[in-house]
């Protein structure tokens, strides 16, 4: 199985075990070292929007109007009496119906309300809730500035009308319990909203990270296209060449370079089906696209043979074993050879002879190919706009290596890579 139809599948296992996950988690299950983020994902729970709305209405309708009216009854309060009461009472949990379209005015709302619960209360009830509601609703919906203005506001116009009217009823404790209980709901709304913001920072770097997986699949599977048709496409367009100047004169010469072009029609045509099918699959691979070994350092001498025989004589000098070399590290020096003499077939002005010679240090694998050409000559942007070169360093880069190329000293061109061999042997294990 080619690489590039290994990597699209196992973009799309993650993406659906993503999906089956809620899309939380996963990148820090598959990534501990995940250096944008400081700790764990956030829950993935969160309330429905009707309960968000909702639940604080019913709750401070519950625990405000039935004591409201039970103090109306118990007490005998007059008719205005009761109506400042049951009215103070609807007026939070009346404010919380809108709280999410307007939660910095709901706010303010509840702090009067809470205001002139204290005042007009004379007797012990439950807490004005519809202010915490109030608070909270207003620090996570990003209205913190209408929250602690209305709550300082409301709170040091309480403190000083009851001490200019002499008010006995907001005695030290009282006062000392109301903060305290006031900076609770505050702590409670700041950590809701912490949580939200980490929550929705979690995602957006998820996200990033999703689609940087995306693009890079996208990338690896352009380079593997890129490689397979321009090596394929260059060698068929000299066998046809050859095939029609000798139709005439050689006609078994030219039946030999139309079952060359058939045979590499043929292999690139299945390389090119196997990562289409990849891509067109849903859920897995297409049982219908043709699984392609994956090319390794066994395959240079027919791609020296191939390449020999549009016209340049490769010689090939391999110093290694092919079982010590790790398989990524043997496909990027396939490609990049594939590569190499494909633009030395197509574009090196005068080349006759190219050597391909790959290597081993302490520390890395070397490969070079050089031909004897007088230099490359440029090739236009609007044919091939510098992707193979590109490709080429890109292979080398994603396993730790390097690649140069240039004019070679005596003549010629020359593609060095450098594949560090610590790296190698971490990538195959």
């Amino acid at each position: 199985m080619s690489a590039s139809r290994r990597a699209v599948r196992r973009a799309q296992r993650w993406q659906q075990w993503m999906e089956r996950r809620g899309g939380q988690g996963v990148w820090m299950d598959r990534h501990p070292d995940w250096s944008n983020w400081g700790g764990p994902p956030p829950p993935n729970y969160r309330m429905p929007r009707w309960a968000t709305l909702w639940l604080p209405v019913i709750i401070s309708f519950v625990v405000q109007v039935p004591v409201a009216i039970g103090l109306i009854h118990v007490y005998s309060l007059t008719p205005t009496q009761s109506l400042i009461t049951l009215g103070i009472a609807l007026l939070g949990p009346l404010a919380l119906i809108v709280a999410r379209r307007f939660p910095g005015p709901v706010v303010a709302v509840t702090a009067v309300g809470a205001s002139l619960d204290l005042f007009f209360n004379d007797h012990s009830g439950p807490p004005y809730v519809a202010l915490a509601f109030g608070i909270i609703s207003a620090i996570v919906r990003d209205a913190r500035i209408w929250a602690w203005v209305s709550i300082a506001v409301a709170w040091v116009t309480t403190l000083s009308v009851a001490i200019a009217l002499g008010n006995d009823r907001l005695t030290a404790p009282r006062i000392a319990a109301t903060t305290l209980g006031i900076l609770i709901v505050v702590g409670i709304g700041e950590g809701m909203r912490t949580r939200r913001e980490r929550g929705a920072e979690f995602r957006r770097i998820m996200g990033e990270r999703r689609q940087s997986e995306v693009q890079a699949e996208r990338v690896r599977i352009a380079r593997e296209l890129h490689d397979v048709l321009a090596h394929s496409l260059s060698q068929i367009n000299v066998q046809a060449s050859v095939g029609l100047h000798l139709m005439d004169r050689q006609p078994d010469k030219a039946a030999e370079a139309l079952a060359s072009i058939k045979e590499t029609s043929k292999t690139a045509l299945d390389e090119v089906r196997s990562v289409l099918g990849v891509l067109r699959a849903e859920g897995g691979a297409d049982p219908s696209a043709p699984l392609v070994p994956e090319p390794d350092l066994s395959r240079l001498p027919g791609l020296a043979a191939s390449v020999t025989a549009q016209g340049v004589e490769v010689r090939l000098d391999d110093r290694l074993t092919m079982s010590e070399i790790p398989k990524p590290v043997q496909l990027a020096l396939y490609r990049i050879v594939q590569e190499s003499l494909t633009n030395v077939a197509r574009h090196a002005d005068g080349a006759t002879h190219a050597t391909v010679t790959i290597d081993r240090s302490d520390a890395a694998y070397r490969l070079e190919v050089r031909d004897d050409g007088r230099g490359s000559v440029p090739v236009p942007a609007s044919e091939t706009g510098g992707r193979g070169l590109l490709g080429m360093r890109e292979r080398a880069e994603l396993l730790g290596g390097h690649l140069s190329a240039g004019p070679a000293e005596g003549g010629g061109f020359s593609v060095v890579a450098e594949l560090p061999v610590r790296v190698s042997q971490e990538t195959s294990a």
